[in-house]
């Protein structure tokens, strides 16, 4: 197993990618009166994909490092 030294290095996250890059490249094929409509829709929604999980990655790190700060905090109050 690799090490994760950041959200980028998620295999979920770079399928996100993909998925968002193939979005953007296939609704360029959609007519223009779409522009304004699903094509908008289509692009938000795909690449919230990869920005939810690089979100949701910087906040279980975040919360592993308080916690463990907090522990950290309580280990030397009792000595």
């Amino acid at each position: 197993m690799s090490d994760i030294n950041d959200f980028k290095d998620l295999r979920i996250w770079q399928k996100g990618m993909d998925i968002a890059e193939k979005c953007y490249f296939l609704t360029q094929l959609f007519p223009k009166d779409e522009l304004y409509g699903m094509v908008q829709q289509i692009r938000r929604s795909a690449a919230s994909i990869p920005a939810n999980i690089a979100e949701g990655y910087g906040r279980r790190y975040t919360v592993e490092t308080v916690s463990s700060k907090g522990t950290q905090r309580k280990r030397k109050s009792n000595q």
